[in-house]
């Protein structure tokens, strides 16, 4: 925050939000999560969409777990093909991590980015129909229930967003 703090062009496209009157704060509270990136990617990615920035939709996802070895399971799961399925169907991923601080643990969080809600639903069911998706979540190291419950929260870019 300190950095940011001294970026010019931050604090001029961060303004309105920075300094909302305090009978329309732009949220109610937030939380601090830090995260371990996969192996399968272990750097965050920019979006390659050139669509409008208006009408783009970011997926957050966080899995949950009912135990740390179940997690794991999910974890490796990710890394032994799931990334991989969601590469080849153009899912635009922005990051893949296991959540090592924050609330729900145990979990894992990715994020993905569509051009639209339809193009976001579009690609859902490809991926769900997808033989990758078939053969990885049928093999027997991978029970169905390595997740336990499923937060989904969308999202759009600001003018001041990277990603």
């Amino acid at each position: 925050m300190e950095k940011l703090g001294q970026n010019e062009s931050f604090l001029q496209k961060a303004e309105d939000f920075q300094n909302s009157d305090h009978k329309d704060a732009p949220y109610l509270r937030f939380e601090s999560i830090l995260l371990k990136a996969f192996e399968d990617m272990p750097q965050m990615q920019a979006s390659t969409l050139k669509g409008p920035r208006e009408e783009r939709v970011y997926e957050l996802r966080s899995y949950q777990s009912p135990t740390e070895t179940l997690f794991k399971n999910k974890v490796d799961m990710f890394n032994d093909g799931e990334v991989e399925i969601f590469k080849e169907l153009d899912f635009n991923a922005v990051f893949y991590g296991e959540v090592i601080s924050g609330p729900e643990m145990p979990n894992l969080m990715y994020m993905t980015t569509f051009a639209n809600k339809k193009s976001r639903d579009q690609h859902w069911q490809q991926f769900g129909e997808s033989t990758g998706w078939e053969e990885l979540s049928s093999r027997a190291e991978y029970p169905a229930h390595n997740v336990s419950h499923i937060d989904i929260t969308f999202l759009y870019p600001t003018d001041y967003s990277d990603y």
